[in-house]
């Protein structure tokens, strides 16, 4: 299963006999290396993936919560058939988390139409620094006598 390169007079294994023999030192080495390289980078691309999963999910929960929000309001108007300008704040359990809000209600120069800022955070004191803020547009029916 020898033969001999004639140019060089070496002799070499053919490739079934070689399989036998396994792997040299040298081999191993350069995959451990390989291996010690990859692992770390792999980890913390794995690390920041988990991250903005997270971060997404928050997100859309604070979403949710804002939403929910601007919908009592509409809620409100319906009832009352009127909408009031300032700030409020409140709590919502969604998730299994506590979610925070603040909502400041504006009219604007037309008159009727209100402007709420609503902010979302996750923490009690997370008002400068939330996680989604929406802004929506209300109108309240004007009851001018003419139909």
């Amino acid at each position: 299963m020898q033969r001999t390169d004639l140019l060089r007079g070496e002799t070499t294994h053919s490739l079934a006999t070689r399989a036998l023999l396994g792997f040299t030192l040298v081999e191993v080495m350069v995959a451990l290396a390989v291996v010690a390289v990859a692992l770390p980078a792999l980890l913390v691309t794995l690390s920041q993936q988990l991250d903005g999963l997270r971060y997404l999910e928050d997100r859309t929960h604070a979403q949710w919560v804002a939403a929910n929000r601007l919908a009592e309001l509409r809620l409100v108007l319906g009832a009352r058939g009127s909408l009031q300008s300032g700030r409020v704040s409140g709590t919502e359990e969604l998730a299994g988390r506590s979610w925070y809000w603040w909502s400041e209600g504006e009219e604007t120069a037309i008159p009727g139409f209100f402007r709420y800022q609503i902010v979302v955070s996750d923490q009690e004191d997370g008002e400068a620094s939330p996680i989604h803020t929406l802004d929506g547009y209300l109108a309240q029916e004007q009851s001018n006598g003419a139909r």
